[in-house]
């Protein structure tokens, strides 16, 4: 072999090892997103206090021992044991009706936490059908569908759910089904936002070149929709999703307060704020309602913390 032939020889060999160190830095899309995730503080923050909810609300009730119902008395006293001060028996004192606050606020924690991801799936769900179909068809279908939308927008929510209360109170209907009458109404009533995101992203992906494709292989609508063109818009869902969470755990905080949502003895974070009603009572037991509203606070601030990480991780123009 020249001399000729072994620069040509080394070349090679130099060329094949710089692809391979380049195909060793691709980054797939996956782990980009991740990587920019993982670059944001807050959202770290965010997570560990989730994690740290999630834990505390349904892990914890498993090792207090109490629950959430059980009053107890002052055998001394011969009465209900009110306004226990924090101690080594009751960690975050005793309520109004003699209840064990700290079991309460992690009972409380597990329902407003079921409710946000419970309304959020019913809200996913319902957008994502009504929004992929209005966004495809077009035409006739998708006026019809906006047009649902806008009714839907037009309903005052909060007469409708006082309404709605009154008739469940009327009715006697059990404190625990309460619950799914209320997570059921939060649901209908929210997910308009996301079909017609759903909508406006379909409208501009159907006529792309890989839907053409689709079309041409004689795949069925259905698939068409929700193999092809749903998935490029799980993005956008999850950090819809996300933050929606936080503002649903404040409304059934706030409708709790009202007297609508979850109803005593059912323990929420919203109805314990709301049997601390007295101005006496607010100024001179602050441990039975400032953990709950602290708790609220917290894990909205965490789901925004993390909902703001997802949407500027998932930015494509957000640098690597």
């Amino acid at each position: 072999m020249n001399e000729k032939e072994k620069k040509v020889q080394e070349q090679e060999d130099l060329g094949a090892q710089a692809l391979e160190l380049n195909l060793e830095k691709v980054i797939t899309p996956g782990q980009l997103v991740l990587k920019r995730f993982l670059r944001n503080r807050l959202s770290i923050i965010g997570i560990v206090i989730l994690v740290s909810m999630f834990l505390f609300a349904f892990i914890g009730p498993f090792f207090t021992g109490y629950t959430p119902e059980e009053v107890f008395y002052d055998i001394a006293a011969d009465e209900i044991a009110m306004y226990l001060r924090p101690s080594a028996i009751h960690w975050m004192g005793t309520d109004g009706n003699g209840m064990d606050i700290m079991t309460r606020l992690m009972h409380g924690g597990r329902i407003s936490l079921t409710i946000g991801f419970v309304v959020v799936t019913v809200e996913l769900l319902i957008g994502i059908i009504l929004g992929g179909l209005a966004g495809y068809y077009g035409g006739f279908v998708d006026a019809l569908i906006m047009r649902f939308v806008d009714i839907i927008n037009s309903i005052p929510f909060l007469p409708v759910v006082l309404i709605i209360g009154a008739i469940v109170d009327e009715l006697n209907i059990d404190k625990t089904k309460n619950i799914y009458i209320l997570m059921l109404v939060l649901g209908l009533l929210g997910w308009t936002g996301i079909a017609r995101m759903v909508r406006g992203q379909i409208l501009s992906l159907r006529e792309q070149e890989f839907m053409v494709a689709t079309e041409a292989t004689g795949l069925s609508i259905s698939r068409r929709i929700f193999r092809h063109l749903i998935p490029n818009v799980i993005p956008q869902l999850i950090v819809i999703a996300t933050l929606g969470l936080g503002g649903i755990i404040l409304t059934e905080a706030a409708l709790s307060f009202l007297g609508f949502g979850v109803r005593y003895p059912v323990p929420s974070w919203g109805n314990m704020i709301n049997a601390v009603n007295e101005p006496f009572i607010l100024k001179t037991y602050l441990f039975t309602w400032v953990p709950a509203g602290l708790l609220i606070f917290i894990t909205v601030l965490a789901f925004n913390f993390v909902g703001d990480g997802l949407r500027d991780a998932f930015d494509p123009k957000m640098k690597r």
